[in-house]
Order: structure tokens, then sequence, then C-alpha cells
């Protein structure tokens, strides 16, 4: 894994979120697949998700989500010169969901991208941003987290249908003077481990695995949660060591919200207490790139996430991607 301690000029001065009012629970699902909340409880800790309308795509979400950011700081969307789109459930293939998203919030002179990196799509657009004011080319960069995922899913399939839910997140960085929150980052990807997690779009297959048909997502459970046992642990360490802390000065970690109970297992293996980590499981299920975001607004809202904390965001799915991004969360 690439580790970096980062000096850079970017910091966080906004952040929103958005999720649909409709909720699934584990009793809907139960009429409609064979399961029941107390399975669904014991093996994933989720109770409930979210879930958009017919009518209702990446880009209404991440709008929403923008929109809650300017209402909570004030920020004047005019003055945003990129934005970014964390997706694994784009709108269309093009325009980009960020394109759609600039064009509804009427930034006419913002470039606009999708970024491509499932679970760990949030923090990996975090950095990306980080880059481009590191680099002067940008200023203020919007990053979004939105999925959509429900409509992803084979609601046949009890062993994938039961996790996933919809959701947005966005956060804003912008270049300052002052020191930045950030301490460093860290990124890895095992391109060669694409079959255990895909959603087919193009291709039929991903070397000898053949995706399904119908576009919807395919899942192995058991390899997933098996990689991330082995890797995720490995790589909290490894920043920690980098950057000169201990598991033990860790505030607060937020790592993707894929299912509590391997979040469980992941901060036994870590050293870091489950009393010190930030999820979004219960209540919104796996929202892939928005469950980052989601999970910090958990933690705003009653209260355990402060300035100054010593934040560890922990991308990681599929493509076998690892985005990692160590900062002490800021004061805005």
């Amino acid at each position: 894994m690439q580790t970096v301690k980062l000096h850079t000029k970017a910091r966080i001065t906004a952040f929103g979120t958005y999720v649909p009012e409709h909720r699934l629970t584990n009793e809907d699902l139960s009429a409609m697949v064979d399961t029941n909340h107390e399975w669904i409880v014991q093996r994933t800790g989720m109770i409930e998700r979210r879930i958009v309308g017919p009518d209702t795509y990446a880009s209404d979400l991440a709008y929403h989500a923008v929109l809650n950011l300017t209402e909570r700081h004030g920020v004047d969307v005019q003055t945003i010169d990129a934005l970014l789109v964390a997706t694994s459930t784009p709108d269309a293939f093009f325009p980009s969901t960020a394109a759609l998203v600039q064009a509804r919030l009427g930034i006419s002179n913002a470039m606009a991208l999708d970024i491509s990196n499932a679970c760990a799509g949030f923090v990996s657009a975090m950095q990306v941003a980080i880059g481009l004011i590191d680099s002067g080319m940008h200023r203020k960069v919007l990053v979004i987290g939105s999925e959509v995922l429900t409509r992803a899913v084979d609601y046949q399939d009890r062993s994938t249908c039961i996790l996933f839910g919809d959701g947005a997140g966005a956060i804003l960085l912008e270049a300052g003077t002052e020191q930045s929150c950030f301490i460093a980052s860290g990124s890895l990807t095992m391109g060669d481990t694409g079959g255990v997690l895909h959603r087919r779009a193009i291709a039929e297959r991903i070397g000898d695995i053949e995706m399904r048909a119908d576009g919807t997502l395919f899942q192995n459970g058991r390899e997933v949660y098996k990689w991330a046992l082995q890797q995720i642990p490995a790589g909290v360490k490894r920043i920690l060591k980098e950057a000169g802390y201990s598991a033990d000065q860790v505030d607060q970690f937020v790592p993707h919200s894929a299912n509590l109970r391997m979040i469980e297992s992941i901060c036994e293996r870590s050293g870091i207490p489950i009393e010190h980590t930030l999820t979004s499981v219960q209540y919104y299920g796996n929202t892939s790139a928005a469950s980052i975001p989601l999970a910090i607004a958990e933690g705003l809202k009653d209260g355990r996430l402060q300035p100054g904390h010593l934040t560890l965001l922990y991308g990681f799915g599929g493509g076998f991607s690892q985005a990692i991004l160590l900062l002490r969360w800021p004061s805005f």
C-alpha cells in the first residue's frame, strides 16, 4: 500500500447529506425473500435502509446533498470550480452524473467528473480533490458520494438484496493558508480480484467469470469478508505507523459501512474500539460511496465527532480498492 504524509493546502469547509424518505425494513424484505429480521440483524447489523422511488437517480440524491451543504454552511455554489461525484450507479455512462449535477446547480464554469471506485469512491474522490487543489488547478472542489444501489440488486437474491440502500453525502474542500486538517493518505487496488464483486456494463465476462446479463450486482460475500479482515486491519496499522500515531489515539474510525459484523471484526483486529467507530449501516444499509459521509453525519448529529478529533476515513470495496485519509476533523 502506498501511504504518504500530506503537506497540503486543502481544508474541509462544508458538509451535507441526503437520504430518500422511503424506508425498506427487514420485515418488508421478509415478505419478498426467504429471510427474517433476526437473521438479517445477526449477520449484518442492519435494521432498515432507504430506497429511492421509480423516478429518482444518483444525480437527484447528489443534488439534494449539495443543497443540504449549502443550507448548513451558506456556501455560494457559483464559487465552486470543480465537482467530483463518486458513484457506482450513475444515471448514464455519459453524460457523467457530475455533469448532470453541475447543470442542475447552474455552475457554468466548473469542471465536472465522475469517480468510479465502488465503496472506496468517496475517499478516493477526496484524494483527487486534494491533488487538484495542491496542483493549483482548482481552489474549491465539491466531492459527492451518491448511490442508488437498490436499482442494481436482484430482489430474489437474499444474499445481496438485504444489504444495500440509497443515499448521498457531499463535502467541500478549499485551498487555504492555515494548517490543513489532512495528515496522511493511503491507497491500494487489487484488480485481479474483480470476479468476487462486480456489476456488468458492456463486457459479458471478467476473465473466466460471466457477469449477470440483467446488470444486477454480484457479490461473493464470504470472499469479500475474508479479504476485508486480512487487508483492512493491516492498512489501518500501516497508515497510523507511517503518520506516527497508534490505534489508541484514534478518536473516530470511519470505515465503509459494508456490514456491522465485518466492522466489529475489523475493529477487534485493528485495536480500535467499536465505541470509537462511526457507521451508517444500521439504518441505511450498505450505501457504497455514500456510506462514509452518512456515518460522519451520524457522528456530527450525536456529538461523537468533534473538531480536533483524530479521524481515520477508510474506504474499501469492489476492484478490491482501498482509499484512506487520516485527518483532524475541522471546525467550520
